[in-house]
């Protein structure tokens, strides 16, 4: 690397605090409590990204992160601040922006499939034990021996109704199933369906291609995911598909080696949901992802109210500080407030720990890295204003945009092609066909001589299997005919 790019974060009236791009790949977090600023700092470290032609992915917790795609309006205030910290060639423009929403209202739908999603993280999505976990894990391996599709939910749902009809004969094989475990399997996937995942599996599937576009003008796409209603409802899912997303980037791109700047950027907003006791299955797996992707050339910034909601192997991988006022409430505060002013390189000028507690909205200790990779000395930072709107768009503004985007009507229309509820269905009639035509002489065989092996089983139960998936929604249909035949008479 010959030239450094800088990306400016702010000032304080006396220089200038920037953060080298070619350090952006050594991940990043932004901290401080409710109301201090963080959103406003994710939105200008989202445009920087985008003004050097860096794809970005954030999630919007609060629903004003819309407003990065309109351009923002004159103001005393910022005219003020741009006076403090002497910035140049500020303008006030919209960036190019792509909205998403796993239910398909706020964005288009964004989905995976059950089979990409893995055993591990569904598990942790479900919050399975062991015994459970280990069932799991035989479900996905059944499918994939007998070649089965698991796309969506009632595809999982048939897998596991067969398991547990035929759990003697896949005893020898798979290990031994409990009935008691499907059950309880089941009954988590009916209330995980209820939270809206329903909308989440199945195809189209996302193909992170289309998360990582820039415009014609070479500006970085910023793709923005609607997530206020899913952290409402489902944290767990929430966090579980920002993971399953990471993961994707980290087995599908490329090494990349150093670079002048990195190839995509992950914002992760409320971080501390996807820790939150959190398996330690799941918290090696996400150490793991986020020290080994920035060789991929990707840039992870978590965003919580307390580093110290980020456990300790990974904030120790985060290069960039960014913390905004934190208050000393308690004596538990005043604590925690010491432990975070000590993630810091000190400052001679600086008293740290003083400082947090005194910083004002749009203030914030920040400490980046330098050129060698080593943390800069903490400067108390006054932090640039946005270039875009800041607060969300009208709702008018956010459906036109969504309808001339590029990726308009690629996923909106759900796909349900065969998979292994269809098989396995279609399987068991056949199965039910062949045994009622050979009935006659099935009563003639010797005794032990009709032992079916466990695929026959499979297919004869996989109607039952299906029956069960289908029985609510077929009870409302007979009730309903039934019900206008009496009216008839």
């Amino acid at each position: 690397m010959t030239d450094t790019i800088e990306m400016l974060i702010g000032g304080n009236g006396q220089q200038q605090v920037s953060m080298n791009a070619a350090m952006a790949n050594r991940h990043g977090l932004i901290a401080g409590a409710t109301g201090t600023g963080k959103t406003v700092t994710l939105q200008i470290l989202a445009e920087g990204f985008s003004r050097l032609g860096v794809p970005v992915f954030m999630a919007d917790v609060k629903g004003d992160l819309s407003g990065l795609a309109k351009a923002g309006s004159p103001h005393p205030k910022i005219d003020e601040r741009i006076a403090h910290i002497a910035i140049y060639g500020y303008t006030q423009r919209g960036y190019p922006t792509v909205f998403w929403d796993l239910f398909g209202k706020q964005g288009h739908p964004l989905r995976t499939t059950i089979s990409e999603l893995g055993p591990l993280l569904l598990s942790t999505l479900l919050e399975l034990n062991d015994t459970q976990t280990g069932i799991l894990y035989s479900c996905f391996r059944i499918a994939d021996d007998n070649g089965l599709l698991l796309l969506d939910l009632k595809d999982l749902r048939s897998m596991l109704s067969w398991m547990g009809d035929n759990a003697k004969e896949l005893k020898s094989e798979y290990g031994n199933i409990s009935s008691a475990s499907v059950g309880a399997i089941q009954r988590r996937l009916l209330v995980l369906e209820e939270q809206g995942a329903r909308h989440f599996f199945g195809e189209p599937a996302a193909d992170i291609d289309d998360l990582m576009k820039t415009d014609f003008s070479g500006n970085g796409v910023i793709s923005i995911l609607d997530v206020t209603r899913l952290v409402q409802t489902s944290p767990r899912l929430y966090a579980t598909f920002l993971l399953w997303l990471l993961s994707e980037l980290f087995e599908q791109l490329p090494e990349v080696g150093d670079a002048d700047r990195p190839k995509f950027v992950f914002f992760f907003d409320e971080a501390h949901l996807l820790f939150d006791q959190a398996p330690k299955p799941l918290l090696e797996k996400v150490e793991q992802v986020v020290r080994l992707i920035r060789s991929k050339g990707v840039g992870v910034y978590f965003i919580s109210q307390s580093p110290l909601d980020i456990p300790d192997d990974v904030l120790g991988q985060l290069g960039l500080r960014i913390q905004h006022a934190l208050r000393a409430f308690t004596p538990k505060d005043r604590k925690a407030i010491r432990a975070v002013a000590q993630n810091f390189r000190a400052n001679p000028d600086l008293d740290t720990e003083t400082v947090i507690t005194e910083l004002g909205t749009g203030e914030a200790l920040v400490s980046t890295l330098d050129r060698k990779g080593s943390p800069t000395v903490v400067q108390r930072t006054l932090i640039r204003p946005p270039e875009s709107q800041m607060g969300p768009l009208k709702a008018a503004e956010r459906k036109e945009r969504i309808a001339r985007s590029p990726f308009s009507g690629k996923y909106d229309k759900r796909v349900d092609r065969e998979s292994a509820y269809e098989l396995l269905q279609k399987r068991a009639e056949q199965a039910e066909e062949k045994a009622a035509k050979s009935a006659p002489k099935k009563a003639q065989k010797k005794p032990g001589s009709s032992r079916q092996s466990w695929q026959e089983a499979m297919f004869k139960s996989a109607a039952r299997s299906a029956g069960t998936i289908l029985g609510r929604e077929g009870g409302k249909l007979l009730r309903g005919i039934l019900g206008s035949l009496m009216r008839g008479k």
